[in-house]
Formats: structure tokens, C-alpha cells, sequence
């Protein structure tokens, strides 16, 4: 039975949905990315200035394990 007018709408816009929540997906991947590379590089300059895991910890409600963690992260 061949489609109606509005089932081959309804088809296109889920399609349209879906292509845009991948696109959208790869953008947060992308924020994200860059925002963990930011907070990486911004613990690591507060190392360089002599702040101590314990320390950024505490400024980041954060354990200094994970914050060893976080400067680890490639």
C-alpha cells in the first residue's frame, strides 16, 4: 500500500530529528572535550604556581585523587 502524503512527511521528520540529535551529540562531545581540556590546563597552571593537589582539591570541592586524575587525562 503505498504512503499517504502525510506518512511521508511524518518519515521525513523523524528523519530530520534524528539527523539533527546525531549533529547535535557531536557537538556536546566536542564542549565537552574542550571544556575538560580548559579545566586540565587550568589545574595545571595552579600546580605550576604552586597550589597542591590537596589544595585544588579543596578549591574544587574535589578529592586530590581525582584531581590527580584530572591532570593525568590525555
Amino acid at each position: 500500500m503505498p504512503e499517504s502524503a502525510a506518512q511521508k512527511k511524518a518519515r521525513k521528520d523523524v528523519q530530520r530529528a534524528q539527523a539533527d540529535f546525531e549533529r547535535e551529540q557531536v557537538q556536546l562531545r566536542e564542549q565537552r572535550a574542550k571544556s575538560r581540556r580548559k579545566r586540565r590546563e587550568r589545574f595545571a597552571k595552579g600546580q605550576k604556581a604552586g597550589l597542591s593537589l590537596r589544595d585544588i582539591g579543596e578549591a574544587t570541592d574535589l578529592h586530590p585523587t581525582r584531581v590527580r586524575e584530572i591532570l593525568r587525562e590525555k
